[in-house]
């Protein structure tokens, strides 16, 4: 059995770029409820959404740089592959169909997205593939929308670690993790400003950024028009 019944745990982003508010709370959860393996899955961008700065390449590299020999870390491609908008849902399907039933599967979200998980594609089936483990984020409330939602997590919730590598999905946890306040947008502001934002993401992700030139000063309106 061996590895087929340890915890892994799912990361999706955009990454544009990783940053240490992704990195982590999720090395904090894994200390905390004994995860093996954290799994990087970038994603392609929704059309509804704005198109990332950075190129495709340009964004999976960076995470390569900022997990580069960290072994709880590794990359999964198939949601950057995919030409149609990816689902968390069907991504779930898939790991699941690979690592088959037994094996303990969990899901990384903030406590923004938890609040709004009823908006998500097939939400109600997602702890039937995977627990939720739940980041605390800064300025969120900690109750659901409606009580029904409110139930659902209660009925789901708990707070007992090893029930996580005893069952292979089903369960929410919340986690108190470190209560890291950045964003991928405060990076590019900063970086569009002209500012330091090495404090915010690891070295060799900081160094590609500069090398890139990625996120620079934005051209003036009027250029933008010609």
């Amino acid at each position: 059995m061996g590895d087929a019944i340890k915890l892994h745990a799912l990361l999706g982003g955009t990454f544009e770029p990783i940053h240490y508010g992704h990195l982590q709370p999720a090395e904090a959860l894994a200390a905390k409820v004994g995860l093996q393996k954290v799994t990087l899955m970038p994603n392609n961008v929704p059309p509804h959404r704005p198109q990332p700065e950075a190129t495709p390449a340009q964004r999976v590299e960076m995470v390569r740089l900022a997990i580069a020999g960290n072994p709880l870390f590794e990359l999964d491609m198939r949601e950057m592959q995919r030409s149609t908008p990816s689902y968390t849902l069907e991504t779930l399907e898939e790991l699941r169909a690979e690592r088959g039933p037994r094996q303990p599967l969990a899901f990384i979200i903030g406590q923004d997205s938890l609040l709004t998980i009823h908006k998500w594609h097939r939400w109600q089936e997602l702890l039937s593939f995977c627990h939720l483990l739940v980041c605390q984020r800064p300025g969120y409330r900690s109750e659901m929308e409606t009580p029904e939602l409110q139930r659902w997590r209660d009925e789901h919730l708990t707070r007992d670690a090893l029930l996580l590598q005893q069952t292979p999905a089903g369960k929410v946890f919340l986690a108190e993790t470190p209560l890291v306040d950045i964003s991928a947008t405060e990076i590019r502001t900063r970086r569009h400003q002209d500012k330091s934002s090495s404090d915010l993401l690891p070295p060799a992700v900081s160094d590609y950024i500069d090398r890139e030139g990625l996120y620079r000063n934005p051209l003036p309106r009027d250029m933008l028009r010609r």
